[in-house]
């Protein structure tokens, strides 16, 4: 299984995919990471990013999905995917991902990205991802988490959300696949 933890900057991807992939002993990858060094300086200079910029990142972000599934591992991967489209390349052929859409209030969002000095990311971008920002529908069968508590209560509701099948058995079954 992969899991892939989506939601706007600020939203506790990389924090709340770091605690997933502990737990469930896997392999994290944070996909900004994976932005070409053009996204990157765009975003620096507090420029957002358009659907063709995101085309060569949502490539290397199922890159490493695809090697994950090729080797038969399971990985959490931390990726905005704030649209749909964004969400059907990255679910397209690959039916071991489960998305996790993390929501958060404007007010938190803006204020945890205010607490992250030097990140690439500026909090000017907010609002032009929060318009992009398509939650995921019912048909999606994405888990959508409200990320305001404490980043562990988060975790354990996720990993309470997707099963046993994140330990490759019954609930009992602690052994991480």
């Amino acid at each position: 299984m992969i899991v892939l933890v989506a939601g706007v900057a600020g939203s506790g991807k990389t924090t709340i995919g770091i605690l997933l992939a502990q737990q469930l002993g896997w392999p994290f990858e944070d996909g900004d990471d994976l932005h070409p060094a053009a996204n990157i300086a765009k975003m620096r200079a507090g420029v957002p990013l358009t659907d063709e910029d995101r085309q060569p990142w949502l490539h290397a972000v199922a890159g490493w999905m695809d090697q994950r599934i090729a080797a038969g591992e399971s990985g959490v991967i931390a990726c905005s995917a704030l649209k749909r489209s964004y969400r059907e390349v990255l679910r397209s052929g690959r039916p071991p991902l489960r998305i996790v859409f993390l929501q958060v209030s404007h007010d938190i969002l803006a204020a945890r990205l205010a607490s992250r000095p030097g990140h690439f990311f500026r909090a000017q971008l907010l609002g032009s991802q929060l318009a992009d920002a398509e939650v995921p529908l019912p048909a999606e069968h994405a888990i959508v988490v409200t990320a305001e508590s404490a980043p562990a209560d988060v975790a354990a509701e996720i990993i309470r959300r997707l099963g046993p099948a994140a330990y490759g058995g019954t609930t009992g079954d602690r052994r991480p696949r």
